[in-house]
């Protein structure tokens, strides 16, 4: 494989591709990734999302078709009110875990950002492609599913300009593109083990070309006074959310699903959560907690082992 790493959407990221390709198709990418991430930003002052919310509480503001086909299905979702919301800016913005001046906020405060944080405050218009936040202060963060949709973009493209075989990490979501070079074509890809360096492995399984999205607490965190603050936020409380889940791993065809469902699903926990993946067509979930047990849904019962001795599933 011609393999390249880029630095994007505040990670690490790694693509490759089987020849004959080669690492033009790399290249192209990595620009849609960059174009992408131009767009849909709120981590600089400016981007189409950002020009949303400096409006916010004053006048709709109009968006390219693709900024408003990610806010329409980012507020669709949100209403489902399973814990993904994308009106969860004003939270993220006052903690600002895994940014620097990360702080624990006083209560006040965030009952404050609580008021600005309801996702049917949004108003979308169809015809005139604009998208209005009705209370100033509102913010739009589009954290939680703009990394999907990126890679099914780069997916898209690259079946566009014959790429038979690859590999786009996004770091979290990785996302497989025809077959493997293995004699089955299937795929072997290690499940991140939550307590160790990134790509430490606490299990593999097989699969076809899928994609597989991790949402977990253990890379993005601030500890004060020895508690630990992850920065995964529970939008009834402003805090973050609290059950005993270390990591939701999500199976799926598109990495955009995968960016959603690892959001329901930590927020439902394994007991919520096991069934209400089981219940969605085309899904299954890897469960860790956060004492080493293991819970799987059925479809990987066959295709999934687990390789660190430390943890039991169950």
């Amino acid at each position: 494989m011609i393999q390249k790493q880029y630095y994007g959407l505040g990670t690490t990221i790694t693509l490759s591709v089987e020849e004959p390709a080669t690492e033009a198709d790399l290249d192209a990418g990595h620009r849609l990734i960059q174009h992408y991430e131009d767009i849909l930003t709120v981590n600089r002052p400016v981007s189409e999302v950002m020009d949303v919310n400096h409006a916010a509480g004053d006048q709709p503001v109009h968006v390219s078709a693709i900024t408003y086909q990610l806010i329409k299905r980012a507020v669709e979702v949100s209403l489902w009110n399973l814990g993904f919301n994308t009106a969860i800016g004003p939270l993220v913005k006052l903690w600002k875990i895994g940014f620097d001046g990360a702080n624990l906020p006083a209560d006040s405060d965030i009952k404050e950002r609580l008021k600005l944080i309801d996702p049917a405050d949004i108003k979308l218009n169809d015809g005139a492609q604009t998208v209005f936040l009705t209370k100033p202060g509102m913010e739009i963060d589009l954290g939680a599913i703009a990394k999907g949709y990126i890679a099914d973009a780069i997916k898209y493209l690259w079946v566009s300009m014959g790429v038979k075989s690859g590999i786009i990490d996004l770091g979290g979501n990785i996302l497989l593109v025809g077959k493997s070079a293995r004699p089955n074509g299937l795929w072997r890809i290690g499940v991140q083990n939550p307590v160790q360096k990134r790509n430490v492995a606490l299990g593999v399984m097989t699969t076809p070309a899928k994609s597989i999205v991790t949402s977990g607490i253990y890379e993005r965190y601030l500890v004060i006074n020895g508690q630990n603050y992850h920065h995964m936020f529970d939008s009834k409380t402003g805090y973050p959310i609290q059950n005993d889940l270390e990591s939701v791993t999500i199976i799926s065809d598109l990495s955009i699903d995968g960016d959603i469902w690892t959001t329901e699903a930590f927020y439902q926990d394994i007991d919520k959560g096991l069934p209400l993946i089981e219940n969605q067509p085309g899904l299954d979930a890897i469960f860790v907690t956060r004492d080493y047990r293991v819970a799987i849904t059925s479809g990987l019962k066959d295709v999934f082992t687990l390789t660190d001795s430390h943890y039991q599933l169950i």
